[in-house]
């Protein structure tokens, strides 16, 4: 009698209990880690102005609140392409984190007056300030679409960050990121993604009475006289330079892939599609397009 047998009998007779071995895990295949907790929401002050001399080093930066397929990669390089600006690929800053891995830390940064976000803020803009300092430029300009989702954050951590808001037909964003991989991303589908980016952006656009917006549309049928609107708002001198931003590498390229393309190739500015017509918008988008000014009117006017 195997000893296995021979313990569970005496454990049956005395406890009533047995044992038995575990199941094995199917050849080759892994048990699922347990998903991470959510972190809580980070915890920060907003530096007041006196602050901002000791608390940043960046001044003034300039962020583009967008959807994505909305134009923000060609509305960067036309901005780089000034004297004054420098524009980055996109930093995702959202997605950087500090952590105090033990309570010795956390209570070290906690005495000095930095909870986590404080920390954050502070990676943030000494990462920014470093690139604008290595450009010899003036002002620093990201686009990431994700600071959609962000905007109150930015505006606490830069009080003095100025916002521009770029828009484009709700229906042309939807379509265009439909296009870039119609397998993966059905119209529908597509459909929902940048219904919440515009939802966002609207969110933002409203909540910033200074800010500057701008219309895709506009920008590809007189790009001229929407850089000067904007050089005018963020305070410096239009440059004709801005409308021949000239060629990019070719990991540019693959970037701008999409309605902009061609832009990209040729480094300057190309008409955009065509507006949508008013039965070709779905119901879901039709609120958007009310609040952005994309009415059978507008449109009209834009494609003539």
């Amino acid at each position: 009698m195997s000893l296995a047998r021979t313990l569970n009998r005496a454990l049956t007779v005395t406890t009533g209990l047995q044992v038995r071995r575990a199941p094995r895990a199917a050849q080759g295949r892994t048990s699922a880690a347990p998903k991470a907790a959510a972190r809580p929401a980070a915890t920060y002050r907003c530096p007041s102005a006196e602050d901002l001399a000791t608390d940043r080093l960046l001044r003034q930066p300039v962020f583009i609140i967008s959807s994505i397929r909305s134009g923000s990669t060609l509305l960067r390089m036309m901005l780089g392409a000034h004297p004054r600006l420098h524009t980055l690929h996109e930093l995702h800053l959202g997605r950087m984190d500090v952590i105090c891995d033990n309570w010795h830390s956390e209570h070290a940064m906690g005495a000095l007056g930095h909870a986590r976000g404080d920390l954050e803020h502070l990676l943030w803009d000494r990462v920014m300030h470093r690139e604008l300092v290595k450009s010899g430029k003036d002002f620093i300009v990201e686009k990431t679409p994700a600071n959609a989702y962000m905007y109150r954050r930015l505006k606490d951590c830069w009080p003095d960050a100025r916002f521009v808001f770029l828009l484009r037909h709700p229906e042309s964003i939807a379509r265009s990121w439909h296009e870039s991989d119609p397998v993966k991303r059905p119209y529908d589908k597509a459909v929902t993604d940048v219904l919440r980016y515009m939802t966002a952006v609207e969110e933002a656009r409203t909540a910033d009475p200074d800010g500057f917006t701008v219309r895709y549309e506009d920008v590809t049928a007189d790009p001229g006289r929407e850089m000067r609107r904007l050089c005018a708002f963020l305070g410096v001198d239009y440059t004709p330079a801005m409308l021949n931003y000239g060629r990019k590498s070719g990991r540019e390229l693959i970037r701008g892939l999409g309605d902009w393309r061609d832009h990209i190739r040729t480094g300057t500015v190309q008409p955009g599609r065509a507006l949508p017509e008013e039965d070709e918008i779905p119901e879901r988008l039709r609120a958007m397009c009310a609040a952005w000014g994309y009415t059978s009117d507008t449109a009209s006017d834009a494609t003539s």
